[in-house]
């Protein structure tokens, strides 16, 4: 997920406070203290969570040294850049070399721009500005969309019934949308878009914050790109919620549900041949989404159909994704 730090060394209580509930990462301030009685949120000052000189410098780019010393700065500590002409030139050249790179912006476009630069962009930006309807602009910007997942179509080979076992609803701080739900696999390597139950059903309301996402040994895609253990998610996590043309969004973990149920087992393969699968709730409200991107309950699963995935050859230690030989079943 992008950064998105307000610069209020100029204070002005009302804009902290309109960065603060607009969802701002951090403040940039002279005094952290002043910051602290409007709310819970990182600063970057003096006395704050990030400290300038240390955990961030600032650099203003006018040519080639000034990118190598920013480049210097960020192999540990955020780098804020400010380009004098707002070229993107020394924005690809720093975003090629840097993932610490924190753009200085006055709007939402020089944002959009420097978001997108070299695809991946840059690691967030810095905005400064005295309009809160800017903040609220920005905000919406980095905070509504965390990049697109390439979805790929999977072919079910078949639907087994399974035993007992323990299943996970991933209860979010969101409501969500037909078309939305959460990447979880059976391994690391490949990914079911599970559907959010927001569909009416005639024994059970839509809960449209929830996935019943599968069995606790699942994987999980966060929002920061690691994954996470279904059974280890808890209150307060971020996860990353996919719709069905691989948009994304961030969404906080409210409750997890961890409940004894019947499961079955999908069995997919992607167009390369590549074999992966899922544990999921044998019942009627748990779907996948399917290749049209309408939703398609696991009871109703046949061999030959074909559902919405992510596949990935790497494998995973501790959540992160690393080149090695790794082989899940």
């Amino acid at each position: 997920m992008k950064q998105f730090w307000v610069d209020l060394r100029q204070w002005d209580k009302d804009l902290a406070t309109g960065a603060i509930e607009s969802g701002a990462d951090a403040l940039v301030v002279e005094d952290a203290e002043s910051v602290r009685v409007l709310g819970r949120i990182m600063t970057v000052a003096p006395d704050g969570d990030l400290i300038p000189g240390k955990d961030v410098f600032e650099v203003v780019i006018s040519g080639k040294e000034d990118e190598e010393k920013a480049v210097s700065y960020g192999t540990g500590a955020y780098v804020v850049v400010t380009t004098s002409d707002w070229t993107v030139i020394p924005l690809e050249n720093l975003v090629s070399q840097s993932d610490r790179i924190i753009a200085a912006v006055n709007d939402s476009a020089e944002a959009e721009l420097a978001l997108n630069v070299l695809e991946c962009g840059v690691a967030g930006v810095l905005l400064k500005t005295s309009d809160p309807q800017e903040i609220r602009r920005v905000a919406d910007l980095i905070k509504g969309s965390a990049g697109e997942v390439d979805l790929v179509p999977l072919t079910v080979t078949a639907v087994l019934s399974g035993a007992m076992g323990d299943r996970v609803c991933v209860d979010m701080c969101s409501i969500l949308k037909d078309g939305e739900g959460l990447l979880v696999g059976n391994t690391s390597s490949s990914f079911m878009l599970v559907h959010a139950e927001t569909l009416e059903n005639p024994y059970v309301s839509p809960r449209p914050f929830r996935v019943n996402a599968g069995a606790v040994h699942a994987y999980v895609m966060m929002a920061d790109g690691r994954t996470s253990y279904l059974s280890e998610l808890k209150a307060g996590d971020r996860v990353l919620v996919t719709d069905s043309n691989g948009g994304t969004k961030e969404a906080m973990v409210g409750r997890v549900k961890i409940e004894r149920r019947p499961l079955l087992v999908v069995e997919t393969r992607d167009d390369d041949g590549f074999k992966s699968g899922l544990v999921l709730q044998n019942a009627e409200t748990v779907r996948l989404v399917g290749e049209t991107g309408a939703p398609v309950s696991v009871v109703d699963l046949s061999p030959g159909d074909r559902v919405l995935g992510y596949v990935t050859k790497a494998g995973r230690h501790f959540g992160v994704a690393v080149e090695e030989t790794i082989i899940e079943k």
